[in-house]
């Protein structure tokens, strides 16, 4: 297990077990909270679909340093300061890892975005997502990151990557474990 994981602290033990990959999801606001900048992933995992800006996080850096460094990679934006809101689990049908990812806002930024070949990137109203694009999951938690609150997501997907057939999500105090 990757001593950077926070599964210890807010997973089941049957969960605590499974091998776990850290991945980082952070979203661009421009202030006052008006707009958030998603990507359409033009490959790979997610291919298709908005999200926000992430990917792994590398071993050398800390959780914060890898949304930092993905936001850069995908948008050619670089962040000044990242603000954790959340951390979602996801489990896949027939794949035995399970996806640990740390969700962040960023409004201090500088810089223009840029088309990468993973992301064609987009400014989007906060009340006008494109959900009918976005991750299932995606709708349900978003209404507490908006309004600024912390939470702990877990999504039990089918293997087709779209049905959920089972969820928890709580906001939470602090995300400090």
């Amino acid at each position: 297990m990757d001593s950077r994981s926070v599964s210890k602290h807010i997973e089941a033990l049957e969960y605590q077990s499974k091998p776990h990959r850290l991945f980082t999801l952070i979203f661009p606001l421009n202030p006052p909270q008006t707009q958030v900048l998603l990507g359409l992933k033009k490959r790979g995992f997610g291919q298709n679909k908005y999200n926000g800006f992430g990917g792994k996080v590398e071993p050398q850096e800390s959780i914060s340093q890898g949304a930092i460094r993905e936001l850069t990679e995908e948008s050619c934006l670089r962040a000044r300061s990242v603000n954790k809101r959340g951390v979602l689990f996801f489990y896949f049908e027939n794949d035995p890892v399970t996806m640990e990812v740390h969700v962040f806002d960023t409004v201090e930024y500088e810089g223009e975005w840029e088309e990468t070949e993973e992301m064609a990137p987009k400014w989007f109203g906060v009340g006008d997502m494109p959900f009918d694009r976005m991750w299932k999951d995606d709708e349900r938690w978003w209404p507490m990151f908006i309004r600024g609150k912390k939470f702990v997501g877990r999504f039990w997907f089918l293997e087709d990557q779209v049905t959920i057939v089972r969820e928890e999500l709580a906001e939470v105090d602090s995300l400090e474990f």
